[in-house]
């Protein structure tokens, strides 16, 4: 998350000061990240240092006031410009988590999948709600504030993310399902390490292995690749928001 620009961003409108960017910055993001002081003034540290802003004088309560330079208008105008790089993801603990959970002694992968699913569901659904009272409030008032309308678009970003994680569980499910009915049992003559074995896939996903007559679990999914079959009608999610 860039802070460094989200300061930029509301500098932009005049001069403010640490705890009222704070305060402008959750406003408009309804509170999804939420920062502390230490870390405005942190960063309006380093934006200075770099000259993007400078210190203008203080108001009438004596707090320190921060405004963009030419330089940082610069900056903030490339920013929005610039596409949001994809080629370097950031980490995602989850994809962390199921990756190191495959083959690990005594953890049942599914178990681990079908936890996080039951998390994601109630976060698409708590999501939901609050997008249903911010478009009530919206809708019933006539106004279109600035912060709402972010708001509410920050909303629907969570509620498209926390959907494609649901599907995606559902996908990694199906998928090491079908790898533990499937799987071709290794080559002793081969000094290839790389392919799991049925035993270590039927393990991970907590199958009994290939070859043991048993069926899959009732209803269980066996689509393979291309799978996205989501939880049906599941929306909005449960992190941390404003209701408006």
């Amino acid at each position: 998350m860039s802070i460094r620009h989200g300061l930029l961003a509301l500098l932009e409108h005049g001069p403010r000061y640490g705890s009222q960017l704070r305060t402008e910055f959750e406003s408009r993001t309804g509170a999804t990240w939420p920062l502390n002081v230490g870390q405005v003034y942190t960063t309006l540290g380093r934006l200075e240092r770099d000259g993007l802003v400078g210190q203008s004088g203080e108001d009438g309560a004596g707090h320190a006031l921060y405004a963009i330079t030419d330089a940082g208008r610069a900056e903030l105008r490339t920013w929005f410009e610039r596409p949001v790089d994809r080629t370097s993801p950031a980490r995602d603990e989850l994809a962390i988590k199921l990756a190191m959970a495959v083959g690990a002694p005594g953890v049942d992968i599914r178990a681990v999948i079908q936890s996080q699913r039951r998390h994601t569901v109630k976060a698409m659904q708590d999501y939901t709600r609050l997008k249903a009272q911010a478009l009530a409030a919206l809708e019933g008032t006539g106004s279109r504030e600035r912060d709402d309308v972010a708001w509410l678009l920050v909303l629907e970003q969570l509620i498209f993310q926390t959907e494609a994680e649901a599907r995606w569980l559902d996908h990694c499910e199906s998928r090491l399902i079908r790898l533990s009915a499937t799987a071709p049992a290794p080559d002793p003559t081969s000094s290839s390490a790389h392919a799991p074995a049925p035993a270590a896939v039927a393990s991970a996903v907590g199958e009994p292995g290939p070859g043991t007559g048993a069926a899959p679990a009732p209803g269980a999914r066996t689509g393979g690749a291309g799978d996205d079959g989501g939880p049906g009608g599941r929306r909005g999610a449960g992190a941390g928001g404003r209701a408006r």
